[in-house]
């Protein structure tokens, strides 16, 4: 392996590790509320606001980032983004207030924002055009499990220790990473698209910046306008999930088993339930196989994919825990062990497993390529702005995700009992998912001009020696 590809997939490797940790602060919140809310006397429903004001910081902090990431050193920003959260997440620890935990969740979010826009800008430039989705999924990938593995991790040290231990240790292993940035190359701008080879190859820079009156021009353009709004759908539904554990945990009590146990088994249950996410990758290779036959391809193959996603997450809402035997314990490791059993053993977990799995698999075919399309249908000086106004919508579409949960909920709860309110309430959300399908479907014709387009400049720009 050369040096330059060494330095390549160290880079990649850092922007998609980090990306996985940084998740692991998202995940690690929801699953705590009740501890904190008890621990600093306030209501339960306040954690609910500071996880949205949390979620709108990053959202549009990330449109400030975004802007900076088409005219400065990303590098630089990136370490300046994640010091930022680092030291959001350790000081939440020491909270003693609720005005203290918003403030600081404030500060996180600000910091989670520059990460999201500029790692994904800065990772474009390292991605050979043809391997844009499969890379891509790895980052998406990584985000994904990074927030499933923080809250396990929430979930387990919940039921041992403090709430603040896993905020004050994430800090300060976050302070220890940040240090494997300084090791990663700036990348060149437009480094990837092969339009602009001759123009890096002959020792000159692709000079061009975003500006701010190329902002109308960006919003405008159809393909990015539908990616925008087929965010905003996919994550009414997708924002809906993180109620999943609280589903799990409601049906495990149902059949007689305690809070805590059936706390600790439902976050296994949840995080074993999303193992179909790991076929990311191949939907990302089979979006870069088809895409360089038809521009419209990504796009039609996605599209087919979020709509078989509806039916199989209702089923799975739907379908019963049944025949459950699990040991009379708190202890993680061995209700871990047990339910591991109970999938080669209980034909319900059994069957539960492979609904989760095919659900989660061909939900996993939508982030990676969104974000190849988001790549392809804009310049290299534009995407980070791009990325970080979608980035914005999906967050509106998760605030709704949960503020509607909350509200049909509160509807739904006084006509059925536990848990049936939950199976209806999420089998409701996940109708967004129909109108979100479509979006990829008007799409794709517009996909084939803007990527003409996109390329048709790039290659322009490239000939300028």
């Amino acid at each position: 392996m050369s040096l330059q590809k060494f330095k390549t997939v160290y880079a990649i490797f850092v922007y998609v590790s980090l990306a996985a940790f940084d998740n692991i602060v998202i995940g690690l919140f929801p699953p705590l509320f009740s501890n904190i809310s008890h621990d600093l006397g306030v209501a339960i429903s306040a954690m609910g606001v500071i996880s949205a004001i949390n979620i709108l910081a990053t959202s549009v902090s990330s449109l400030f980032w975004g802007y900076l990431s088409g005219k400065y050193n990303r590098k630089r920003l990136i370490i300046i983004g994640t010091l930022i959260w680092v030291a959001g997440v350790y000081l939440t620890a020491l909270s003693t207030s609720f005005f203290q935990l918003l403030v600081f969740q404030i500060l996180t979010g600000i910091g989670l924002g520059c990460v999201a826009a500029i790692g994904f800008s800065a990772l474009t430039d390292y991605v050979p055009y043809r391997f844009r989705g499969m890379t891509l999924s790895l980052w998406g990938m990584s985000q994904g499990f990074g927030g499933i593995a923080g809250a396990l991790l929430a979930s387990i040290i919940a039921t041992l220790a403090d709430w603040r231990l896993p905020f004050e240790v994430l800090g300060l292993i976050g302070l220890i990473l940040v240090v494997f940035y300084f090791f990663v190359e700036e990348p060149t701008f437009g480094n990837a698209e092969p339009e602009l080879q001759a123009l890096i190859q002959g020792g000159k820079d692709y000079h061009y910046r975003i500006t701010w009156n190329q902002i109308a021009m960006m919003l405008a353009k159809r393909s990015n306008l539908l990616l925008f709004l087929q965010g905003f759908f996919m994550n009414i539904a997708t924002g809906s999930l993180i109620w999943l554990p609280t589903l799990f945990i409601s049906k495990i009590e149902a059949i007689g088993y305690g809070t805590k146990e059936a706390m600790v088994t439902a976050a296994f249950l949840y995080g074993i339930f999303q193992i179909g996410g790991i076929t990311s990758s191949f939907f990302g290779y089979l979006g870069d196989v088809l895409q360089r036959k038809s521009y419209k391809a990504r796009a039609l193959i996605t599209a087919s994919l979020v709509f078989v996603t509806m039916p199989l997450y209702i089923l799975l809402f739907i379908f019963p825990i049944d025949q459950l035997s699990l040991p009379e314990t708190a202890n993680s490791v061995t209700l871990f062990f047990s339910l591991l059993s109970e999938l080669f053993t209980n034909p319900w977990i059994l069957t539960l497993f492979i609904i989760s799995f095919f659900a989660s698999a061909a939900q996993s075919a939508n982030t990676p390529n969104w974000l190849a399309l988001i790549t392809d249908v804009n310049l290299p000086e534009h995407r980070g702005a791009v990325f970080s106004i979608a980035n914005l919508a999906n967050s509106l579409g998760r605030t709704v995700g949960n503020i509607g949960m909350g509200l049909v909920l509160a509807f739904v709860s006084i006509h059925l009992q536990h848990p049936g309110d939950y199976v209806l309430t999420m089998t409701l959300l996940q109708l967004p998912l129909i109108p979100s399908a479509l979006c990829y479907f008007f799409m794709a014709k517009y996909n084939v001009l803007d990527i003409y387009r996109v390329k048709r400049t790039l290659n322009r720009r490239g000939k300028i020696i």
